[in-house]
C-alpha cells in the first residue's frame, strides 16, 4: 500500500540496464542524450539499490524491456496507490508498450489495477507527487490535460485533494524541481511552484541549478537519497535542515534524461 510519499520505503520496482539502455539505435525517439558507460552504469545502479537495501527496502528488479532503453526508468510508466496501481499512458510514443510490461509485472506480485489512462490522455508517474491526502499532479511535455483529469478523477476518489501544476519547460517532469522529503515535508525548487499549491506542507526551497535540482528519493523522515552532482546545492541546504542525505553518483542515468526518482517506482511505504 501507497499513500504518501514520505512515509517510509518498504518496496519498490526497479529494472537493471543491461542491454537496451545502451543500444544507440533506439536512443533518438526515446530521449536518450548519449549512450552512457556499461560498466560504470550498472555500478551506479548496484550502489543504488545498495542504499535501499541497506535501509530496509524490498527490491524488486524487473527485466527492462527489449528495445526501451527508458523502460531502466521504472517511476513514471504506472502509479501505486492505497487501492493498487494506476496504468498509466506514455506522453512519448517511444514509451509506449512499457505500460503493459509494467502492469504484468505489478499484477504477479498480487497488486490489484485501480484503474487506466486513457487515450487521448497521457500521464507520465514523474509528474505525480502524492503527499499525505494531496495529490500534485504536473501539466508538462508528457502529461496533458485530460490525462490529469482522468487521474483526478481515480485519486479523488480515493481521498485526495488533487493540485494541478503548470511545469516549466526546462523540466521534463514536475518530480525535477519538487520531492516529499517527509510525510508532511516537501523539497521545492525557488519559483517553480505557486506558494499557495504548497499550503499545508513544511517545505524547504532550494534554488533552482538544473532540471533535477529537486529529485531526490524519499527513504523515509527526513533520511533520502540524492545525486551528489546534480543536487549538490540542494544536498547542503537539506543537511542544514537536519535530513540525512545518501548522495551517490547517478551520472550515467542523467545521459538518459533521469534523476533518482525516475530510476525507482515505489509500491509499499509505511
Amino acid at each position: 500500500m501507497l499513500r504518501n510519499e514520505g512515509d517510509r520505503l518498504s518496496k519498490v520496482v526497479v529494472s537493471r540496464p543491461c542491454n537496451a539502455y545502451f543500444d544507440p539505435s533506439t536512443h533518438t525517439a526515446n530521449n536518450i542524450n548519449e549512450v552512457a558507460d556499461r560498466d560504470e552504469t550498472q555500478r551506479q545502479y548496484d550502489r543504488l539499490t545498495s542504499v535501499m537495501k541497506a535501509f530496509g527496502a524490498e527490491i524488486v528488479d524487473v527485466p527492462e524491456l527489449q528495445g526501451h532503453p527508458n523502460s531502466v526508468f521504472t517511476r513514471d510508466v504506472s502509479l501505486c496507490t492505497p487501492r493498487g496501481y494506476i496504468k498509466l499512458r506514455m506522453g512519448i510514443a517511444g514509451r509506449r508498450g512499457e505500460e503493459e510490461w509494467m502492469s504484468q509485472a505489478l499484477t504477479s506480485l498480487g497488486e490489484p489495477c485501480a484503474g487506466a489512462i486513457a487515450e487521448p490522455g497521457t500521464v507520465e508517474g514523474g509528474d505525480v507527487i502524492l503527499a499525505g491526502t494531496v495529490a500534485f499532479v504536473g501539466l508538462s511535455r508528457r502529461t496533458n490535460s485530460e490525462g490529469a483529469k482522468q487521474l483526478a478523477s481515480f485519486l479523488v476518489d480515493m481521498g485526495y485533494e488533487v493540485r494541478e501544476i503548470e511545469v516549466p519547460e526546462q523540466h521534463l517532469h514536475l518530480g525535477g524541481a519538487m520531492s516529499a522529503i517527509g510525510p508532511e515535508r516537501l523539497l521545492c525548487c525557488e519559483g517553480v511552484v505557486p506558494k499557495q499549491m504548497l499550503a499545508g506542507f513544511d517545505v524547504i526551497e532550494v534554488p533552482l541549478r538544473g532540471p533535477s535540482t529537486g529529485n531526490v528519493i524519499c527513504l523515509g523522515e527526513n533520511e533520502l537519497i540524492a545525486n551528489m552532482a546534480e543536487n549538490a546545492d540542494a544536498i547542503g541546504e537539506l543537511e542544514r535542515h537536519g535530513v540525512v542525505v545518501h548522495a551517490i553518483d547517478l551520472s550515467e542515468f542523467r545521459k538518459g534524461a533521469g534523476g533518482p526518482t525516475c530510476m525507482v517506482l515505489p509500491v509499499e511505504r509505511g
